[in-house]
């Protein structure tokens, strides 16, 4: 499993009876996790007195519970980025921290290169792989399939000083948006991919990860340059193993492509438990 470390402003503090405690900058917040199936001691105060907790519902969604001041907004670092976060429904806070793995990773690959690098980042969400691409020098289309998501990681870059970057903003859906790019003859150094198991494009266009992701791999693999760099997909549906969907990269992909393809866990230490949490996985191909 492949763990962040150095994430100052985040920690996974414990994890107990189906619900994690977390630290994000100074906020304390807890969420339920179906994967903490264990129950013992709550012995960290912080259990007793969090900023907010949420709670899921019985007929699905939920709600947070304010304990005591949380921010409309506020703000936390990983290295040399900043992002917003909020409390939003169905738990999240625009970041998903153990994602800082593969963006530290995308910068050291970009930096490498010493020379221009064109990156595609679909279901880009608030925009944590885009801001860490432009950060370390690189072009980068972003395509999401939200306003709100697209706007918030604009915020998220002039957070972090790389607005004026060379970025592409784009509110799309991202398999009809990869067909029309193929048309014009685009291609891309580096493509990264966080596809949800489903959704809804800004049309109404349903999404179905299990349905679809054989076509989106196969037109999305005629987007990669001759000369591509990397290509990322990440995953945290739990019907599709990460062997298959190493399979899935190495066949509709980087067929004939040399390079290595590797899938790994990406996960959160869990401070008190000395164990980490798995946060789905990453199949990663680099040339």
């Amino acid at each position: 499993m492949r763990t962040v470390e150095g994430f100052s402003d985040y920690e996974l503090i414990d994890a107990d009876s189906g619900e994690r405690l977390e630290r994000w900058g100074d906020i304390i917040l807890i969420r339920p996790d179906p994967q903490v199936i264990w129950s013992g001691k709550r012995t960290d105060k912080r259990w007793y007195n969090p900023n907010a907790i949420y709670h899921r519902s019985n007929s699905g969604g939920g709600y947070w519970e304010r304990c005591k001041n949380v921010p409309d907004v506020w703000s936390i670092k990983f290295e040399d980025l900043t992002f917003r976060l909020k409390p939003m429904g169905f738990k999240h806070t625009g970041l998903f921290p153990e994602q800082a793995v593969n963006w530290r990773l995308a910068k050291e690959l970009i930096k490498k290169e010493n020379r221009e690098i064109s990156v595609l980042n679909l279901f880009a969400y608030t925009g944590g792989a885009t801001v860490a691409c432009l950060s370390a020098g690189a072009n980068v289309t972003h395509v999401d399939a939200s306003k709100g998501m697209v706007q918030w990681a604009k915020e998220n870059a002039a957070a972090s000083g790389v607005a004026s970057g060379n970025v592409r903003w784009l509110v799309d859906d991202c398999l009809k948006f990869v067909k029309r790019e193929i048309r014009r003859g685009k291609k891309y150094d580096a493509i990264i991919m966080d596809p949800p198991s489903y959704g809804r494009g800004p049309g109404g266009e349903v999404w179905k990860l299990e349905q679809q992701l054989t076509e989106l791999l196969t037109e999305t693999g005629k987007l990669l340059s001759d000369n591509a760099l990397f290509f990322f997909l990440n995953s945290y549906t739990g019907g599709l193993s990460p062997t298959i969907l190493n399979y899935m990269v190495k066949q509709y992909v980087v067929k004939n492509r040399k390079g290595e393809v590797y899938t790994d866990e990406i996960g959160l230490p869990i401070t008190e438990k000395g164990i980490s949490m798995p946060c789905g996985n990453t199949t990663i191909w680099t040339k």
